[in-house]
């Protein structure tokens, strides 16, 4: 469960990890033979083309020419040929490695040949066989009739649609490979996977030409327009880029390339295409999102100019950089380790008392009850037993940080320390924040104490307020901070109240603008579908017979009969479902986070579908097993990773070395995806009372001090930061027996002035509608998306009549004189009169 000796962790959180370990995350080990596999239909061609010669002694021209040939053989009808020349693309994506000595020499040549093919049309050609596949899929699914379970499903499709329509006869079992394959999707996805990230990644070596290129990418992956077309209008210099185009395949148009993955997720979930490879789907979409959106760091600089445009005050720190400040605090000790100090304690006291009978022995105590190895709260009787150990603190025990020692020294007494001193920095890590809405519940407190009545939401007027209430609204105005958030929901209210006046907004054609219009219509079944693959993926769910099947991809044709091979297998199948969390967790992170800087009910929208599907328990319940272990897995083999693999001699694999592992203190992708879950846990809950409760229903105290023995400043911290905003609900108990838990919330996470956290003393008299609250919100999300992308009706404004009661579907007797009178009364009464309309919409 964890130890007091539990080393510090020297882990960098990132957009992604390093170059070379993103690239072999891409490949199962169960994958390592399809290697070998393309680099001979390569070298098959490429020998019979260019004759004694290798690829790296070519000329840019030379390559261009050759290159140009294998897109030709896309358009074959043959499929197996087809799949040869797409194995042959894959290989010098993959960097050539038959050519190259070291690891360094095939990364460099696969980003040297990933620039070289997307120049050339390659991946718009590969969307279009992309498409293909997927509009074939279900057709082969039907006619299947059974989920894909093996590698080879999702590599050599059968040719199940010409058997339908009476090609050929159906293949016999003594004949498992008798049907030619097509174009299988993981080779499709590997290439397409390859171009992403290595075009992706900036370095100051590269050439203007590759900037140029990256750009243009960025922009074809993020609009919504054909491939195809952008493909032809854009060139390196003045050359064209011919795009070879299939006879017959579609050409999907209007939408960004991210749907198209989004469409392949919700059709694997719906059993339309178990055979897709769910995890390459997902690694790529979640690149895609990266490259095309931004990562955390681009999201900071847009906050920041998103905040100059809007006339706000600069941010008072950039929250990245003081999170990679901060430094880890002493894990919490498990309950052998507690029940052995107890009675240490004990026993130390008892021997006190015989020695020095009739006096009392001192205790150390310090105001935040930091230093003190037992908490003051708690009676000195019996010891803890495993079921007490949720209530006795497992928080930050031990010393304090260098960094944030100094914070709380001023508040202790004189300690007798020695006469030098060493000066700590001052000050908490994150500058205080205060809400409007917090300078008005004080003023409206303030006002009903001292003078009996209230002035609404007036935070100017102190007038017959003491003098300390005076200077309390100064400090709060001082640290108000107001977000973009804000700013956005008080101009939505300002359209709906009066659309009329102001008119059509002006929505500026950001990616993240085009990806939510795109995504809105379906959005429900894309969330839906992506925590399904993570419940699958997830170390604490049991296998069921009625659930997605995620492993198609990484189990090999042929079952295991040793040992060796089982345990290869198990640590294949343990690191797939590894890299399935990893991805699902940053691309849901990387949405809430964009969504919520393009416009606050974008990020609301897909927020509450993640809630309404049950993603707050299923983050807790991934949380409850042993993380500690989880993040320590070794769940792989490094000599069998690419590009190591393909370069270097593999040596003779041994149960031992199998259990070894690798020699990292932890794994990366494990961690990082713990981070991501606990920041997503608080975008979903942060301010709502209703989805903190659901925090409380579901036990999650224990579950997340459990997850503080990772000795990790970043993911203590938003741990810290769930614990506190339940800390009130939990109760007085609660509270008296975590004191040091309470008290590294103090020195972490960020304060909000007036905020009760530590207390709560009327909470329970608090009448909070955790229903009406969703509603409420609920109702506006759907507003502002009717108002800005429901473009059905061909008026904005029709008139609708929802009145049960109108006059204005009946029909009424009239006297005679109406008939005379109405022009009249039209002219006085209509045409004469302005029409008021924000007093007319105040008016329903």
């Amino acid at each position: 469960q964890g130890s007091v000796d539990c080393p510090n962790l020297e882990f960098e959180y990132g957009d992604a990890d390093g170059h070379g370990a993103e690239l072999a995350e891409l490949y199962s080990y169960t994958e390592e033979p399809e290697l070998g596999h393309n680099r001979r239909c390569f070298e098959e061609d490429f020998h019979s083309q260019v004759p004694h010669r290798r690829w790296l002694e070519l000329d840019r021209a030379q390559q261009k020419a050759y290159v140009m040939r294998l897109l030709d053989g896309l358009e074959v009808v043959n499929r197996d040929k087809r799949l040869r020349v797409a194995r042959a693309i894959l290989y010098l994506a993959q960097g050539v490695f038959g050519d190259c000595d070291n690891e360094g020499d095939v990364l460099h040549w696969s980003r040297h040949n990933s620039f070289l093919l997307y120049q050339l049309g390659t991946f718009s050609a590969f969307l279009e066989l992309l498409n293909m596949e997927i509009e074939n899929s279900q057709a082969c699914s039907s006619a299947l009739r059974k989920p894909a379970i093996s590698l080879a499903d999702s590599t050599e499709l059968r040719y199940l649609r010409g058997r339908r329509e009476g090609a050929g006869p159906a293949p016999g079992p003594e004949r498992p490979h008798a049907c030619p394959p097509r174009c299988a999707a993981r080779v499709l996805l590997s290439v397409m996977y390859l171009l992403v990230e290595n075009i992706r990644l900036e370095r100051e070596t590269d050439p203007p030409e590759w900037k140029t290129c990256r750009d243009t990418f960025r922009t074809e992956l993020s609009e919504p327009q054909s491939f195809v077309a952008l493909a032809q209008r854009s060139g390196i210099g003045s050359e064209p880029v011919p795009v070879p185009s299939p006879p017959g395949f579609p050409v999907h148009a209007e939408e960004p390339f991210a749907l198209l993955l989004f469409t392949m997720v919700t059709k694997f979930c719906s059993g339309h295409a178990p055979h897709f490879p769910m995890k390459k789907v997902l690694l790529l979409l979640w690149k895609v999102l990266l490259f095309t959106l931004g990562g955390f760091e681009a999201l900071q600089a847009m906050k920041v100019r998103r905040r100059e445009e809007l006339g706000l005050p600069a941010l008072p720190e950039d929250s990245i950089q003081v999170v990679r400040g901060m430094r880890a605090a002493s894990p919490p000790t498990c309950t052998i380790e507690l029940v052995e100090q107890q009675q240490q304690q004990q026993q130390q006291q008892q021997q006190q008392k015989r020695g020095h009978r009739g006096r009392r022995p001192l205790m150390k105590q310090d105001s935040l009850d930091i230093y003190n190895e037992r908490d003051p709260f708690k009676s000195d009787e019996g010891g803890v037993d495993e079921e007490e150990n949720d209530d006795v603190d497992g928080g930050m025990e031990g010393e304090l940080d260098l960094m944030e020692r100094d914070a709380i020294l001023p508040a202790m007494p004189a300690p007798r320390l020695p006469m030098e001193r060493v000066s700590f920095p001052k000050g908490l890590p994150w500058a205080p924040k205060v809400r409007q809405k917090d300078i008005e519940h004080f003023l409206e407190a303030s006002r009903n104490k001292f003078i009996g009545f209230t002035l609404g939401q007036d935070t100017e007027t102190l007038i017959g307020l003491p003098r300390p209430i005076h200077e309390s609204v100064k400090t709060l105005k001082q640290h108000k901070y107001v977000s973009i958030s804000d700013v956005q929901i008080k101009n939505e209210e300002e359209l709906e109240k009066c659309p009329m006046s102001l008119g059509e907004e002006e929505v500026q054609e950001t990616p993240c603008e085009v990806l939510y219009r795109a995504m809105l219509y379906n959005l429900p079944q894309y969330m839906i579908a992506l925590l399904k693959i993570l419940l699958a993926a997830a170390p604490t769910s049991k296998a069921k017979t009625d659930s997605i099947n995620i492993l198609a991809d990484v189990l090999p044709e042929e079952m295991p009969i040793t040992v060796l091979q089982s345990m290869k297998l198990g640590i294949d199948v343990n690191r797939h479902k590894e890299i399935i969390v990893k991805s699902i967790s940053a691309l849901l992170l990387l949405l809430l986070k964009h969504f919520k800087l393009n416009h606050i009910y974008q990020f609301e929208y897909v927020s509450q579908h993640l809630v309404f599907a049950n993603c707050i328990p299923l983050i807790l319940k991934f949380f409850n097993q042993n993380i500690m272990s989880y993040i320590t897995a070794k769940n792989s083999i490094s000599v069998l990773d690419y590009p190591h693999c393909t370069v270097c001699d593999l040596p003779e694999l041994t149960a031992e070395s199998l259990e070894a592992g690798d020699n990292n203190q932890f794994c990366w992708r494990n961690l990082f995806s713990c981070i991501n879950l606990l920041r997503i846990l608080n975008k979903l809950t942060k301010w709502k009372h209703s989805r903190t409760m659901m925090l409380v229903v579901f036990k999650s105290a224990p579950i997340l001090k459990r997850a503080l023995k990772v000795k990790q400043a970043m993911m203590q911290l938003y741990v810290l930061k769930l614990l506190k905003i339940q800390t009130k609900y939990l109760g007085r108990q609660w509270r008296k027996s975590n004191m040091k838990t309470m008290s590294a919330i103090y020195q972490k996470v960020r304060h909000r002035m007036n905020d009760d956290w530590a207390y709560g003393n009327d909470i329970d008299a608090r009448p909070w509608d955790f229903q009406a609250e969703e509603c409420t919100l609920r109702a506006n999300i759907e507003a502002f998306n009717s108002r800005r992308y429901d473009k059905a009706q061909d008026s904005e404004f029709a008139p609708v009549d929802n009145c049960l009661q109108s006059v204005l579907g009946q029909r009424l007797e009239l006297p005679e004189d109406f008939h005379y009178s109405y022009e009249l009364w039209l002219e006085r009464e209509v045409f004469s009169q302005p029409i008021r309309w924000e007093e007319l919409l105040q008016c329903q």
